[in-house]
Formats: structure tokens, C-alpha cells, sequence
């Protein structure tokens, strides 16, 4: 029998889910990595693949990756990293910014701190060809220095991956003012853009031996983190239009289904292309907020918060007032890099700071989902929840009290399974 694998690489970890014909999992595996550092990529995705059964694995007819979104590696021809990854939340120079918001139209996705664009500008300013003869180097987001890690071609990406530097998914193809950059940067070459789930090459020989894969194995083009996190969560290729997904991991992800795409870099809102069976062409509007879990890392073990949450009553609001980041810089529903974390004042009662954290959170979320609508998003008429949040009742509670939207479970939560959709599809 036939099995597809989607391997999700995200901010707290690596997950593999194998899925038979009729999206079944039959199996799931779990890695760590750091994400700064690519050795451990490559070590993370063959740990993953090896912990599967050998029978699973040499059935497994397709790969799908998805990675975060905007980290980026920049490699020589012969595919070696030249310097450290820089990741989602890195932000770019003020200086540097401003070369972009010379280049690019105004407001345009990637006129942002943290967009790929503004990445590939500051690395490839440091990097020079060693030789006239060996101008090439290639920008590859985490999904696709992955892939290429499988099937071992170069320069591809898909449309989701490749919105945050630049790529029109509407005309599917480089807007005229980067074709232009990219000919007056001849060193770097942009990467061919697929569509998700497209075929991309098989399986290297030598990596389909080592990891006891079939030799007709399959790698596809992948997607981005969140997305493979709506398309697990929703868990069929028809949804809805108005359906919502918010992924609560790390960070908070925000995304609805609309019927026109919503583009405006002032709040760090991007419209993703989604292929519908029925309504063809749809999008996936959100923004990505640096408020998320990592916020209650810092201040609560899982044993913690397990036990602040049965003293809270989530029915009723709590007084304080925060925005809770990890650090400096948020990208929506504020898109400011220098925004500070708000997290004061601290009540004595470690139960009370944490409610204070969860209600911020709800609040800020709502106020995502309010600033989408107000500039034009299909109304979200169905919420699912996504990550390890989805797994905390009193946050669910307060949040169901912020947002006043009909709001569930996803029955999937791992977008590692949104990945594996991708590749049965």
C-alpha cells in the first residue's frame, strides 16, 4: 500500500506524519533542531524519516516539507550554506530597509524588516563569488533547502514560500522591479517558483539507500509552516470560504479564507494563493504575531501552567493589560520591529500574571481578525485552533469570550499532516 509523508520543520521542533490513500496517519515521529543551525536540519530530517517503520518507509510513494516562513539560506553552486540561516523573526537593518523600500512599490509584502527580501539583500551583500566562474548562488527558504536535501536540484520553491520575496501569485510570476534587481544582481539567482504538491524530482539514489526509501520516491514542492497547519486543521481540500485557522505555537498565526486577497505591509498582512476544487482561485489572508508561546516559556514550565490554569476563571476578564513578546519587534497586527514588550505591572500572584498573558493574547487576536475584516477579508464564519494551545481549555475559554466566533477543535493539529495532504495530492 501507498504512503505519503509531510515533515514539518517549525519553530519548536521537527514532526513526520505517514498517511495512507484515505488520509489515515500510520505513523508519527518527532525531532529536535536548532534552527540556526543547518547541520542539524539535515540530522533532524533523516532522524525523522529513520524512526519510521521500515515497512512504512518503503512504501512512502511522496514527500512533502513545509518550513517557517521567511528563513533563508543563501548556497553556493555546489548547494554548501555559505553563512548561518537567518530565520523568521530576524530583522533586517534600518539602512537596509530603506534600500528595499527603494526597490520595491510601496507597501508591497516585502517592504518589511523580516521579509525574505530584505534577508536575501543583507546576506548577499556580504557574500561575493569566489570566481567570475562560479557567480551562482541560489536563495533557498528552509522548505526548500530541505527538499533539495532529498532530491537534490537546486533553485526551486513554491508560490507560498516565495511570497515574502516578492513572487506575484496572482500572475505567477517576478514582479518587473525584482526581475530588474535580479538582473542587476547576476550572482544571485532566484528560485524557480511550483505550485504546492508539484512534483519536483525524485528521491537522490544514495539518500533513498541510507534512509531504505523507494527509488521512485517522489519529493514535491512544500508550503510554509502555517499553511500546512491550515490544511491539517481544516482537513479537506473544499473549505469553506470565511473558515479560520489560528495556529498557536511559538508565535500566533492568523489566517481566513477569502474571496479577494488583502495586502498591506503597514499591519504585516499577506494574501496566500489557495487553489480551491470548487471556487478556484481563493486566498489565505492573515499575519504572523511574535505573541505566542514562547512569551509563556519564559515564565512557566508545562507542570506550571497546568496548575496556574485551575485557579483561573476564564469567564471573567482580567484587569491587566499586556503585549506579551519574547522579545523586541512584532510583525501583526502591529507591524513595528521596535515594538517593546509590555509586561508590566506584575501582579504578586503568578496565577494573575498568566491570566493577564492568555487575555492579552485573546485580545490581540481579536484585534487581528476585526483589522482583517476591516480591510476587506471574507467574515470568518468558522475558527479552528491549531498548535499546543489548541490544547490549553482555559485559554480556549478566554479566547472564545474575545473573539464571539463559532469556534473548534481542529481534529488535526500538526502540520506536519498538512504537508502529508500535499503529498497525497
Amino acid at each position: 500500500m501507498d504512503h505519503f509523508l509531510g515533515i514539518d520543520f517549525g519553530t519548536s521542533g521537527v514532526r513526520a506524519i505517514a498517511i495512507n490513500c484515505d488520509r489515515k496517519i500510520i505513523d508519527m515521529t518527532r525531532a529536535d533542531y536548532d534552527i540556526r543551525d543547518c547541520q542539524t536540519w539535515q540530522f533532524a530530517l533523516q532522524d525523522v524519516i529513520s524512526q519510521l517503520s521500515l515497512e512504512i518507509r518503503q512504501n512512502i510513494k511522496s514527500i512533502a516539507i513545509d518550513g517557517t516562513s521567511a528563513t533563508v539560506v543563501l548556497c553556493d553552486r555546489n548547494g554548501t550554506v555559505m553563512k548561518p540561516p537567518m530565520i523568521y523573526s530576524d530583522i533586517c537593518a534600518a539602512e537596509l530597509l530603506d534600500q528595499v523600500n527603494q526597490i520595491a512599490p510601496p507597501q508591497h509584502i516585502v517592504c518589511s524588516a523580516t521579509s525574505s527580501f530584505a534577508k536575501l539583500i543583507a546576506i548577499a551583500q556580504d557574500i561575493k563569488p569566489a570566481t567570475e566562474t562560479d557567480q551562482k548562488l541560489y536563495l533557498l527558504h528552509q522548505a526548500d533547502y530541505l527538499g533539495y536535501l532529498l532530491h537534490g536540484n537546486l533553485g526551486i520553491s513554491d508560490y507560498h514560500n516565495a511570497l515574502k520575496l516578492g513572487y506575484d501569485p496572482i500572475l505567477l510570476t517576478y514582479p518587473d522591479w525584482l526581475q530588474n534587481w535580479a538582473a542587476q544582481n547576476p550572482a544571485v539567482t532566484l528560485p524557480k517558483v511550483l505550485a504546492p504538491s508539484t512534483p519536483v524530482g525524485m528521491i537522490q539514489p544514495e539518500i533513498a539507500h541510507k534512509l531504505d526509501l523507494p527509488k521512485d520516491c517522489m519529493i514535491v514542492a512544500g508550503t510554509t509552516d502555517s499553511n500546512a497547519a491550515f490544511l491539517a486543521s481544516v482537513g479537506c481540500a473544499a473549505p469553506a470560504i470565511g473558515t479560520a485557522v489560528t495556529s498557536l505555537g511559538s508565535t500566533m498565526v492568523l489566517k481566513v479564507l477569502s474571496d479577494r486577497p488583502i495586502n498591506d505591509s503597514r499591519y504585516g498582512i499577506y494574501s496566500h494563493r489557495f487553489e480551491h476544487p470548487q471556487h478556484g482561485c481563493l486566498w489565505l489572508v492573515g499575519g504572523a504575531s511574535n505573541v505566542g508561546g514562547a512569551v509563556l516559556r519564559q515564565f512557566f514550565s508545562d507542570q506550571q501552567l497546568s496548575e496556574l490554569c485551575d485557579r483561573i476563571n476564564p469567564e471573567i476578564p482580567s484587569p491587566l493589560d499586556y503585549y506579551p513578546l519574547p522579545k523586541t519587534g512584532d510583525r501583526f497586527p502591529i507591524n513595528d520591529p521596535h515594538l517593546t514588550p509590555r509586561l508590566e505591572p506584575r501582579p504578586n500572584d503568578p496565577a494573575e500574571f498568566l491570566h493577564g498573558l492568555l487575555e492579552s493574547m485573546a485580545r490581540i487576536e481579536a484585534q487581528g481578525y476585526a483589522l482583517l475584516r476591516d480591510l476587506g477579508a471574507s467574515p470568518v464564519q468558522q475558527l479552528y485552533t491549531a498548535g499546543g494551545g489548541a490544547n490549553n481549555p482555559v485559554w480556549t475559554k478566554i479566547r472564545n469570550r474575545n473573539l464571539q466566533i463559532p469556534m473548534a477543535k481542529s481534529s488535526q493539529m500538526e502540520a506536519a499532516y498538512g504537508a502529508a495532504l500535499l503529498a497525497l495530492n
